[in-house]
Order: C-alpha cells, then sequence, then structure tokens
C-alpha cells in the first residue's frame, strides 16, 4: 500500500515536469486514462494530499496561477535538478510506473542484475538516520570472515554495488564495505556522532569509483582519446572534474582532470581499450603501458 501511495506521487510530480501547467480537470482527466487511477477522476481532496506529500518528500511546491485559468505547475523544479539522491529516486519510481503501466514490458527492458546486499539498504538508513552504529559479518572476497562495528556515514553506489561509508571501530579507521559481502548485521542501541564538517561528496572528490586512498594527493591528468570514444566521455564524463584542453575535429580530443592516481583510474581506462591514450602524469603513463604488456604476454603462445 506504501509503494502505490508513493508512486502515485511519483506519477504526480512527472505529469507537471512534463506538461508544464495544466488545470486540476486536465489532471484529473490524466489520472483516470492512467493505471494509477483505476479509470476513475481523481477527487480533489485527493489532489491536495498528494501535492502536500510531494512537497515534504521532495521539496517540490505545486502552486496555482490563478490569473492564468488556475492552472498547476511546480514553482521550483530546480530543487531536482540539484539533489541526486531525489532526482535518482524520482526516475527509479517513473520507469516502475511505467513498466506496471505497460503490463507486457516486462520481457522487453532488460536490467542489470544487482550483487545480494539490497536487503540491508533500509537498516543501513534508519541507523545513518538516527546515528546508530552497526554490528556486522563481513566476508571479502579474498580473506576470512570479520566482526566489525561500524559508524555509517554515507552510502554510495558502483559499478552495479552498493556501499556503506564509515568508520569502523577495529580498524581505527573509515572504509568502505561493500553491501554483497556482508553475512550478518544488526542495529546496536550505540550512538555515534559524524564528525564535523563530514562531506561524502568531498570525502570521494578526487577518485574514480569507491575506493579511498588518504595519502594520495590529486594530481592532473590528461588523456587523449580518439574516434567514437570523444563522443562517449563528452556524454559520460570520467569524472566531474573532467574539462576539454584540446581538440582537433574528426581526430583527438584531449581530456583534464584532477584525480588520485588509484589502481581504479588504470583500470578504467584500461577499459576504454585503444581509444583514449595516456599523456600525463609520466608514472600513469608508464603504468598503463606495464598493464598492456603483461596482458599481450598471455597471448604470446
Amino acid at each position: 500500500m506504501v509503494s502505490k501511495t508513493f508512486n502515485r506521487y511519483i506519477w504526480l510530480l512527472d505529469i507537471l515536469l512534463q506538461e508544464k501547467k495544466m488545470t486540476f480537470d486536465e489532471i484529473s482527466n490524466r489520472w483516470k486514462e492512467s493505471n494509477i487511477g483505476n479509470n476513475t477522476p481523481m477527487p480533489l481532496r485527493t489532489f491536495h494530499q498528494h501535492r502536500a506529500a510531494v512537497e515534504e518528500l521532495f521539496g517540490v511546491q505545486i502552486k496555482c496561477d490563478a490569473s492564468n485559468g488556475y492552472k498547476y505547475y511546480i514553482a521550483n523544479p530546480e530543487v531536482l535538478k540539484n539533489d541526486k539522491t531525489r532526482k535518482w529516486l524520482l526516475n527509479s519510481f517513473n520507469l516502475s510506473n511505467m513498466i506496471i503501466a505497460g503490463h507486457n514490458m516486462k520481457d522487453r527492458i532488460l536490467f542489470e542484475d544487482i550483487p545480494h546486499g539490497t536487503e540491508y539498504l533500509q537498516s543501513i538508513i534508519y541507523a545513518m538516520q538516527h546515528s546508530k552504529e552497526l554490528a556486522i559479518d563481513y566476508q571479502p572476497f579474498y580473506g576470512h570472515r570479520t566482526s566489525y562495528t561500524i559508524q555509517p556515514y554515507a552510502m554510495k553506489t558502483y559499478n552495479q554495488r552498493w556501499y556503506v561509508l564509515g568508520y569502523i571501530k577495529e580498524l581505527d579507521a573509515i572504509r568502505n564495505i561493500a553491501l554483497d559481502r556482508l553475512l550478518e548485521m544488526t542495529i546496536t542501541e550505540q550512538a555515534f556522532k559524524l564528525p564535523k564538517g563530514f562531506s561524502a561528496e568531498k570525502y570521494y572528490e578526487n577518485t574514480v569509483g569507491i575506493f579511498v586512498n588518504d595519502e594520495l594527493s590529486p594530481v592532473k591528468v590528461k588523456l587523449k582519446a580518439y574516434g567514437s570514444q570523444i563522443e562517449y566521455l563528452r556524454s559520460l564524463p570520467l569524472h566531474k572534474s573532467q574539462r576539454e584542453t584540446a581538440s582537433k575535429y574528426g581526430e583527438f580530443c584531449v581530456f583534464e582532470y584532477k584525480l588520485c592516481l588509484t589502481p581504479e583510474l588504470s583500470s578504467q581506462i584500461l577499459a576504454m581499450g585503444e581509444n583514449v591514450e595516456v599523456l600525463e602524469p609520466i608514472e600513469l603513463r608508464e603504468e598503463i603501458k606495464r598493464r598492456l604488456e603483461q596482458c599481450l604476454t598471455k597471448y604470446k603462445y
């Protein structure tokens, strides 16, 4: 029931984002025609309840323009554009609504599998909201089962996996824990305080991927892209610091970044294959060259 109600909020928000301005009658008729309304018009009381819920959940105000035929509109759409979490949530539920509406689309819309671990999301978010420590049993890919106590600071998705970032008492360090490697988890009664000024955005600011090495400082990285990889990087930047510094139409483009030199950065560059060349720094260029040579030795025979 909660999910169905939430979908209705998403539907109202999305239709106003699409149409810009609508009268209540127009909204009510669209409601009736959709799978949300079950072929009945939207009651006025329901509309106003949903308006209030949308503002509470998303911070988005639905106002009425009395000077233009009493049309309703979203007064602050920039809230969604500037908030990644709200935008992701809106897109996810909107897609879910469309699939449900299609009925026959489930075999024609394919998703990537997300590994084990999503069952812990609700408990971790609760612990973050109430500043409660988590007792976890963790099994890394290479290592033994270990028990940790973690103070959950933030969460992040990367490469189809969910991670919780926090301070681990036993290690006296901030670390990422992959949720699909959790064996057990319990919310404790032990409270913690989030470090003053902590920002997950700042923590990951100079890294590609999920792992952060506090001993590394960011350096200037320059990549020369060729062919179709140019447009791929333009449409989906390797990192938010990406900027173009040189180009020759139809031949190449040089992209510059401010990044820490981590193994994940090297892996991402290698994944682009022959369409990307490292120009700077020299140590990264040599690292990519070394790994490519190691790969070639496996194909000699």
